[in-house]
């Protein structure tokens, strides 16, 4: 039951937003690390950590001083002048990932519109495919943002119904099957790119076979076809590596990061390549007024560098197998648990139950009410993704909180 304080604000958010997203009913008003509290100072795990925008915590000390300190001094001047910040900035943060250069944006799906541009254009001026030619191949499953372009080439009926005409030149193929992928590959010479999520975050935490990265990898160089990785949400240590792809040792063409790029301050994203991709792009023929800024510039730069020097990847990793192992333990317990999936700390539990179910969203209700917080993604699967500095001992307790909603919500479990 709502409080008259919580109906407050939700009735207010709901009156004057547009109505795009179905929120779990808590109203927060403070954060810390891997807490937020609500308004009337109730403490609750985070284990969503904004979709992974905030891998370093809540309201960071190290980025928030670093955001102060530049807020006081300058923070935007648009691309139409250059700034002290940004160099430096995309400087440290190639060298980590190894790539010559990065276009600087601000939201994921602007990156990932960035990077199909870049594709496209790589694909006519490198590749020599005819005038409006170009295909890309997408994945079932997928999730990349909301843009017109991007919605193009979703799955899912109800992001693409009644905003046509969409954008044509996306070809659609089963996630996980690199027979699939080559099949296509063999057919189709007006291929010029392949993006793919190396796990599938809102698909529901879909984890792909062994070597299914590396071996697409292999074909796109046989095909001389970019692969293009979004690590929007798996990177950044997300899964225990600083790149999701880097569980396979592989490099991506293209990579495109966002979410906690910014950590959890201010929006940041960006498309990283090397010079012969990324200097397809000539003067007038991409920008953004807010991209690149020195506010932005410096947030990122400070955000990269607490996740090498907290070792982010490694807690992730050890962390992440602690979480899934106590999950396991649950399954064994309670049978509405069909199965625990996931890499790092970005997991998932699949309920035995209809997609169309209550009981997901029953449960993350029971949950909330425990003081854990996440949500269903595609119907029956509940996504736990915590900020990646959680320890030990906040895990076990996180784990038997969610053990106690389980135990709660059994005298209503029907798997139909």
């Amino acid at each position: 039951m709502l409080s008259t304080k919580e109906n407050f604000y939700i009735n207010k958010e709901e009156k004057f937003c547009s109505n795009t997203y179905h929120p779990l009913p808590v109203v927060l008003s403070r954060g810390k690390g891997v807490y937020v509290w609500d308004v009337h100072g109730k403490k609750y795990f985070d284990f969503l950590s904004s979709y992974s925008a905030v891998n370093q915590g809540h309201c960071n000390r190290k980025i928030l001083n670093a955001f102060l300190k530049q807020s006081k001094k300058l923070t935007l001047t648009s691309r139409a002048f250059y700034n002290n910040e940004l160099g430096s900035s995309l400087q440290y943060i190639t060298s980590i990932f190894g790539y010559d250069k990065m276009l600087p944006m601000n939201s994921g799906a602007e990156a990932v519109e960035a990077a199909l541009k870049i594709c496209r254009k790589w694909g006519y001026e490198i590749k020599k495919v005819k005038k409006n030619k170009a295909k890309i191949i997408v994945c079932d499953g997928n999730f990349h943002g909301r843009t017109t372009t991007v919605i193009s080439f979703s799955s899912c009926n109800e992001s693409k119904k009644n905003f046509g005409p969409l954008t044509l030149g996306f070809k659609i193929i089963d996630y996980n099957n690199v027979n699939k992928l080559e099949e296509a590959l063999k057919k189709d010479k007006n291929i010029v790119g392949f993006l793919v999520e190396p796990i599938q975050g809102e698909g529901g935490v879909v984890v792909p076979d062994d070597g299914y990265l590396k071996n697409s990898k292999k074909l796109c160089e046989k095909y001389n076809v970019l692969f293009i990785a979004d690590e929007i949400q798996t990177g950044i240590c997300r899964t225990g590596k600083m790149l999701a792809c880097d569980h396979e040792e592989i490099k991506p063409d293209i990579v495109i990061l966002g979410k906690a790029l910014s950590g959890g301050f201010y929006p940041v994203s960006g498309v990283l390549a090397n010079s012969d991709i990324m200097g397809v792009l000539k003067v007038g023929q991409h920008g953004s007024t807010f991209g690149g800024n020195p506010l932005g510039s410096v947030v990122a730069k400070e955000s990269i560098k607490f996740a090498v020097d907290k070792d982010l990847s490694k807690n992730a990793r050890i962390m992440g197998d602690l979480f899934r192992h106590n999950l396991e333990k649950l399954k064994d317990k309670h049978k509405l648990i069909k199965k625990v999936r996931g890499k790092g700390l970005l997991n998932a539990i699949v309920l035995d139950c209809e997609e169309s179910s209550k009981i997901p969203w029953q449960l993350s209700i029971q949950m909330r009410n425990n003081g854990v917080l996440a949500k269903p993604t595609q119907g029956n699967k509940i996504r736990f993704a915590p900020p990646l500095i959680i320890t030990k001992k906040q895990i076990l307790k996180a784990v038997q909180l969610i053990d106690t909603s389980f135990s709660e919500l059994k005298h209503g479990y029907s798997s139909k």
